[in-house]
């Protein structure tokens, strides 16, 4: 079949050409219906195409709004498509919509669930809204998009169904798992996921919420996306896909960035690194940011001023292989006893809220100021035939910025990007922590970084803080859970379900290390996301996470498992106070075990969830342990590990 002008395409393509396309469907009947009766169907051929579309009809000057007439409300502009030199600046009329809600998600079938269920929330089936957001559909110009969730090699068929004014929301999901061109959908294409997207709904039916509502069928698992923020459904919602898939299948998509990491000796480590939003996925897979002058600013004590740095002459090249869904798929497991993993996206959706001036980081500067592509653009001040820049973010309110600014960038774009499994030799668990001191104590008592038995690397996996000051969610006050695996907001099934799946993964793979490593504050010293990125290159210098026992110390809290004693990176020697909070003075004993209580009161609270007839029987003593103010060894008792 030819390829379509952009004046064919935006016109919309013929109900005879859709049939002759839609021969290579399998699809269910209601939507087969909205395609029989709608006659403004359109697939796209390519990315330019979609691209094209998102821009509307408006001259290059024009912002376009993307805007829909609503029963009770009238016509509503749910966020602006700005064309910019180097790609679209998309930017939402509330500051509400410009991150995840986080209680978003809604279950509306009869399968497992600890999650909100439609009924039990609404006081109705979902049966009706569900037949109305098909109605509604059959009214729209519609834009499909074919794509392979998961990835091409290991994925599962799926399709969205949009709006075509939202051609923006599914340029987004195309950079995001990728796009099958029309003339290339497959005979026999049945999607084992359909997301349908109809903003509308928010306003009628939700009091202007985020809802995803997730209706999980046999064989096919149904995403009502009633939202045009595209984190938590073209996002998110395809995570738990894979999740709910894995849970038929026996295996997780790890919620980490991973990257091969290189020494100027050439020694390789790769590490992949966990936890929940705001914890330092992204950063992971970051070059180490300098100053000026080429220093490393690594950590400034905040009652004294003083600032820390040191010379990295030389650091390590990265290579990365995941940014945030590491696929761990049972065909690519290979006996090694390491987990081997590979990415789950075909784009990554990139925070920028750290880049406010130029210079901050110059690599994805570059990428994204000079695109080899167009890219797409959220929250930022993007003006038409302007040069969208990274670091002018949407304010909210006057003063205020967002804090979720975002660029999604394909993974082709990146450099240096390893697309072949990967063979996990650390995997890392990041918490956001708050400052601490002894006159207001918190749980930011976490060293540079701790090694971890694998018994309490799988309790962090379970309780998966959510931390201090989370700049990618609408609620971060306090410290609060993520949930199981830091992935639980996009889980559909039991939370017993990933613990046992997340244990099993852990028992399975006994030669992959586990550490911990916070970022934002450790103690009173404000370090940024220092302590992984000095973390990543020490360990690649070494060339593993195996240490002698007189390297390591039992920490003050068990729940951090071992400190460091010294920590040396290119002759600069990390203070000790760095390592085990307890010694800055403006912490001390006193602080830290206040901090430590804190920690430890959160551990037990949310390990109560766990504590089903279902759990696995090793897991069950693993929580009891903490429960019990278990020590190092009594958890190195129940999982061992070698030094």
């Amino acid at each position: 079949m030819k390829s379509l002008t952009v004046t064919e395409i935006l016109k919309g393509v013929t109900i005879d050409m859709m049939d002759e396309i839609l021969q290579r469907f399998i699809l269910p009947d209601e939507l087969t219906d909205v395609l029989t009766v709608n006659e403004n169907v359109t697939i796209a051929e390519s990315r330019a195409e979609i691209l094209e579309m998102a821009f509307g009809n408006c001259d290059a000057k024009e912002v376009f709004e993307v805007a829909y007439d609503v029963p009770g409300f009238g016509r509503i502009t749910e966020a602006t498509v700005a064309r910019c030199k180097n790609g679209a600046a998309i930017n939402y009329t509330e500051a509400y919509m410009r991150r995840r809600d986080p209680e978003c998600m809604v279950i509306s079938d009869q399968g497992e669930t600890d999650k909100p269920k439609y009924k039990d929330l609404y006081g109705e089936d979902f049966h009706d809204l569900r037949n109305d957001t098909f109605e509604w559909l059959k009214t729209q110009e519609l834009l499909l998009l074919p794509f392979m969730a998961g990835g091409m090699e290991l994925g599962y068929p799926a399709l969205l169904v949009a709006p075509k004014n939202a051609a923006f929301f599914v340029g987004g999901l195309g950079d995001l798992q990728g796009c099958i061109p029309k003339s290339q959908v497959p005979e026999g294409f049945k999607p084992r996921a359909i997301i349908y997207l109809a903003p509308p709904f928010r306003h009628t039916h939700f009091d202007g919420k985020q809802i995803v509502v997730h209706n999980r069928l046999t064989n096919m698992h149904e995403l009502f996306s009633y939202n045009l923020y595209p984190g938590p459904s073209a996002k998110k919602g395809i995570y738990g896909v894979l999740l709910n898939i894995g849970e038929q299948e026996d295996w997780v998509t790890v919620h980490g960035s991973s990257v091969k990491v290189v020494t100027p000796y050439d020694n390789q480590i790769v590490i992949m690194h966990e936890g929940a939003s705001g914890g330092g996925k992204s950063e992971m897979i970051e070059h180490i940011h300098k100053e000026m002058d080429g220093r490393v600013l690594f950590g400034k004590n905040r009652s004294t001023g003083e600032k820390l740095y040191m010379e990295l002459k030389e650091t390590c090249d990265l290579k990365p292989v995941t940014d945030d869904m590491a696929l761990c798929h049972p065909s690519i497991q290979n006996g090694s006893k390491k987990l081997v993993a590979t990415d789950a996206e075909q784009g990554w959706f990139l925070r920028i809220n750290h880049i406010t001036k130029y210079g901050t980081d110059p690599q994805h500067e570059k990428l994204c100021i000079h695109p080899k592509e167009p890219l797409i653009f959220l929250n930022l001040q993007g003006v038409p035939e302007s040069t969208c820049l990274i670091w002018e973010h949407t304010m909210d309110e006057p003063d205020k910025p967002c804090p979720n600014p975002r660029v999604i960038m394909p993974r082709r774009l990146v450099p240096n990007v390893v697309d072949e499994p990967v063979e996990i030799d650390v995997r890392s668990f990041g918490i956001r922590t708050p400052a601490c001191t002894k006159e207001k104590p918190t749980y930011g008592i976490i060293g540079f970084f701790h090694v971890l038995p694998p018994s309490l690397a799988w309790l962090w996996r379970l309780v998966a803080p959510r931390g201090h000051d989370n700049p990618s969610i609408t609620d971060t006050i306090g410290m609060t859970s993520e949930g199981v695996g830091s992935y639980w907001p996009f889980a559909t099934g039991k939370r017993v379900t990933q613990a046992n799946l997340l244990l099993k993964q852990i028992l399975d793979t006994a030669n992959t290390r586990f550490i911990l490593t916070p970022n934002q504050n450790v103690g009173t010293y404000k370090v940024g996301f220092m302590p992984q990125w000095i973390t990543r290159e020490y360990l690649a210098r070494r060339g593993s996470a195996k240490f002698n026992p007189d390297q390591l110390v039992a920490a003050k809290s068990p729940l951090l498992g071992y400190a460091l004693e010294s920590l040396k990176v290119d002759g600069t020697f990390i203070p000790k106070g760095l390592l085990q909070v307890n010694h800055q003075p403006e912490v001390g004993d006193a602080g830290y075990e206040a901090g430590a209580k804190i920690l430890s009161d959160f551990f037990k609270r949310e390990l109560a969830k766990f504590v089903v007839s279902d759990l696995d029987p090793l897991g069950k003593k693993i929580i009891e342990c903490c429960v019990c103010d278990g020590t190092l060894q009594d958890y190195l008792d129940l999982i061992p590990m070698k030094l």
